[in-house]
């Protein structure tokens, strides 16, 4: 991830900040707690749980705290009745003030009971962590969005400006019934927004708790996949010829694997590069200003691009992720086909990555399709003062002395639904993770109880800062 280098470049900088150790909890803490511990035990897995029924017990427990049913509204489309998700919307008291829009997806990645040391959906408390699948990705944030409408209802606040929250599920998996994209494209009145705050950005612990910066997410690439096929009309393995599906696909697949799309800038990696230049070896540095000045040359890329996530973030990348070819052992393949996967720099049309894929191939004979889903192309938000400003403000509050800046994701979130209806998203900071992932789409899935009660409140502050 962008954001993983951002952290690392920073550490070389971050003051000697130590993370807190988790104390004894408020009773706020405690009743939020309540809150997470129910959602994350709410199995929402696309192959056993319920997206449907997480929304329902969180709604059960706004309309607990006064929300009316008015306020809220549940859907699950026919065909997909355990994906279904939940808008809430809290009226302010500028009817002229554009709403915000709070996001957070339920479901989860699989998790099966017998890999992990603990029940993936019995949340468990040890040594300062919760563990559970979703502990982090996205259940802390869907659970403190959730929490913070709790917490203006029970002080008696109206917001001045309109708050809105969608929880949705199928962000995790490529395939299944998308609830962000089905709001925004059969009730975007319902979620309309000046803007987005979405899962994406976060911080960093060190090994030993220190936290070492934080980043807010200012955009993403947008994932689409390409199929490559070669086709062949095959014969007796006894007799080979020099045509042959298999020999074609493999020259696609190394053209392909090592084709180099130019450098690209926009104003969320031009401020990502320009910190990180002061923050790595002189070498390197001079070398990311150079290709700041001018994207075209050659020596700077190859000295910046020897960073795998550097050279991601600076272009658009395709890569050969599945093959298959023939249909016995002892005949000439027919048929032979391999998936492309491409992570496109925002802005860019999948028609023209297929155009310069076709051009690297260089085989007419090697046939490149798009395959479904195809997403939306990805727009950066713009770097907007208004909310990183208050997002920067806060977060010296908060965690005082560690740094802050900008990134751009290079895999995707459920924002890429959201600017084609115009509601540019920003991934909010707040939650920080060590440096091993903290078991996230992995086993032993966990997060620090320091992280989510700290995180909890500095995202309950973001929104009332920006919504007041």
């Amino acid at each position: 991830m962008t954001l993983k280098a951002l952290l690392l470049a920073a550490a070389l900088v971050a003051p000697a900040v130590t993370a807190a150790q988790p104390t004894t909890l408020r009773p706020d803490q405690q009743a939020f707690r309540e809150l997470y511990k129910e959602l994350v035990e709410t199995d929402t897995t696309l192959s056993a749980g319920s997206c449907t029924l997480a929304a329902e017990r969180l709604a059960a427990r706004l309309k607990a705290a006064g929300y009316k049913d008015g306020d809220i509204t549940l859907f699950a489309e026919a065909a997909h009745p355990k994906e279904g998700g939940m808008v809430v919307v809290v009226l302010g008291s500028d009817k002229k003030a554009k709403p915000i829009l709070l996001l957070g997806h339920l479901d989860v990645v699989e998790a099966k009971r017998a890999d992990w040391t603990r029940d993936p959906f019995v949340m468990v408390e040890e040594d300062g962590y919760y563990y559970g699948r979703g502990t982090f990705d996205d259940k802390s944030q869907a659970a403190i969005w959730t929490d913070t409408l709790i917490r203006y209802k029970t002080a008696g606040k109206t917001p001045r400006r309109t708050l809105k929250l969608a929880l949705t599920c199928g962000e995790e998996t490529t395939n299944a019934f998308n609830g962000a994209d089905w709001l925004a494209k059969n009730r975007p009145e319902l979620i309309a927004a000046e803007f987005a705050i979405n899962e994406g950005g976060g911080g960093q612990y060190d090994k030993a708790g220190k936290p070492l910066a934080l980043g807010v997410q200012v955009g993403e690439k947008t994932v689409q996949n390409f199929q490559l096929q070669a086709t062949n009309r095959g014969g007796h393995s006894s007799v080979p010829r020099p045509d042959n599906a298999i020999t074609d696909l493999s020259r696609a697949i190394v053209a392909v694997n090592t084709h180099e799309f130019p450098v690209q800038f926009n104003d969320t990696t031009r401020s990502f590069f320009t910190l990180i230049a002061k923050a790595t070896p002189p070498q390197v540095g001079e070398a990311i200003t150079t290709l700041l000045a001018n994207p075209a040359d050659a020596a700077a890329n190859a000295i910046v691009s020897q960073d795998p996530t550097f050279h991601s973030t600076l272009r658009t990348t395709c890569v050969t992720t599945l093959v298959d070819a023939g249909h016995a052992n002892n005949a000439l393949a027919q048929r032979a086909t391999a998936n492309v996967n491409c992570r496109m720099f925002p802005g860019t049309d999948p028609e023209k990555t297929r155009a310069d894929l076709a051009a690297a191939i260089g085989n007419p004979g090697v046939t490149i399709t798009l395959t479904p889903p195809i997403r939306p192309v990805a727009v950066s938000p713009p770097l907007n003062p208004a909310v990183i400003g208050p997002m920067k403000t806060l977060a010296a509050k908060h965690f005082p002395g560690v740094p802050m800046g900008v990134t751009m994701s290079t895999g995707a979130t459920d924002a890429i639904f959201l600017s084609p209806i115009g509601i540019p998203t920003y991934g909010a900071p707040g939650l920080f993770i060590d440096p091993d992932g903290n078991g996230m789409h992995g086993l032993n899935e966990r997060i620090r109880i320091n992280s989510l009660m700290q995180g909890r409140d500095y995202l309950d502050d973001l929104v009332h800062t920006l919504a007041d």
